[in-house]
């Protein structure tokens, strides 16, 4: 009875810790992908709000599908290959040349989009703090530099936990845009073509892509070698798709809250602080944090993911060129207004991410036709 007791305690406890261990991956794929765009609202709006009704369900639910199919297939390979650089999963889709290309390009717009990050909190402390955006961009990136000096472990430990809490936030903050003005979602829908809303794309479906492909191009090497650290299969499968849904659902909720105050939020460079300041000051101060946060959270593994490029994690050579990242990162996120800064560098790297989606698709397909099996 002893030991049947014991043994039935420790599978409870291993299955606890499997759960844990889900929710955070799945923290860690929310939080790096609600960074500064997402945050503010500024994303959302160029990439599915802008559309209307076709935008916010279209977009919304092909960036569901594909993202958990991509966030699913990262974790897998990851594990399955142990690859010795995370970059090495540009060369197991895409051969060597194209995967050479990729690499390369992906650290590129890995670091451009963390001088997006430094153009959203400069734009946070501008427009909603009153301060210089000079402030909130170097203060974001000697903290960010500071976090990513201790490496991934400590890393994915901060991340998994702040991305959740997010999340919540911002899908509150969704839906009581929709509840105090319910009738604005239609007429939202309306209004948002005349408004000349700043877009991602000529269509729906091609943001709903061009989303897909920005958003991988970050995930592909962080993923990657998070993958390493599952236990099993199941518990890769579950955090990817855990973390992938969870995000999509809350891109469609905040989209209907923007949609539903279309009037007030069009051309503004923080909406969400706009949603915020319609219910109250204290309010909008909370979701200013919150935004921070998120910003944060995002920045992190994606300076991460351009130093561990080229020297091993918690390394001499890693820290320093860590600093000259953050530095060299500070100064150009602080050059072009945040909208513009998305929609320039979030936009053209979409539609390079989705020659890289098309790879994998077919790499995934010929390994189920030739039903060879991944390893692990």
């Amino acid at each position: 009875m002893t030991q049947q007791h014991t043994t039935r305690a420790s599978l409870a406890t291993v299955e606890k810790t499997s759960k844990l261990r889900v929710l955070t991956y799945a923290g860690a794929i929310i939080a790096f992908l609600i960074g500064s765009g997402f945050a503010t609202g500024q994303e959302i709006l160029q990439y599915f709000t802008s559309y209307g009704f076709w935008g916010v369900f279209g977009t919304g639910l092909l960036v569901l599908a594909l993202m958990t199919y991509v966030a699913v297939e990262f974790f897998l390979v990851g594990r399955a290959k142990n690859f010795d650089r995370p970059s090495r999963i540009f060369h197991y889709y895409c051969g060597k040349y194209l995967g050479t290309f990729f690499d390369y390009f992906s650290i590129l717009f890995v670091f451009l989009s963390f001088t997006v990050m430094v153009a959203g909190a400069g734009a946070v402390f501008e427009e909603h703090y009153g301060l210089s955006k000079y402030a909130g961009g170097i203060g974001l990136a000697i903290v960010v530099g500071i976090s990513v000096w201790f490496g991934l472990k400590s890393l994915v430990d901060v991340i998994g936990k702040i991305g959740p809490v997010i999340v919540v936030v911002a899908i509150a903050l969704g839906l009581v845009g929709i509840f105090m003005n319910p009738g604005g979602i239609v007429e939202g829908n309306e209004l948002v073509g005349q408004l000349n809303v700043k877009q991602a794309s000529n269509n729906w479906f091609m943001a709903g892509l061009s989303y897909v492909g920005f958003c991988m191009l970050w995930l592909a090497a962080f993923l990657t070698a998070l993958g390493k650290t599952t236990k099993s299969r199941r518990e890769a499968t579950a955090g990817g798709t855990l973390g992938a849904v969870a995000f999509s659902i809350a891109c469609i909720i905040v989209a209907l809250g923007l949609l539903a105050n279309i009037k007030t939020v069009a051309g503004t460079e923080i909406p969400m602080l706009v949603l915020a300041n319609n219910l109250s000051p204290v309010i909008a101060a909370g979701i200013s944090v919150m935004i921070l946060a998120g910003i944060y959270t995002t920045a992190v593994p994606l300076l991460w993911t351009v130093s561990s490029r080229f020297f091993a994690d918690s390394t001499p050579g890693f820290k320093y060129l860590t600093i000259t990242l953050a530095i060299v990162g500070t100064v150009i996120g602080l050059l072009l207004p945040f909208s513009d800064m998305v929609n320039i560098v979030y936009v053209i790297n979409g539609y390079v991410g989705i020659l890289l989606l098309v790879l994998m698709i077919v790499k995934t397909v010929t390994r189920f036709v030739r039903k060879t099996p991944l390893e692990g």
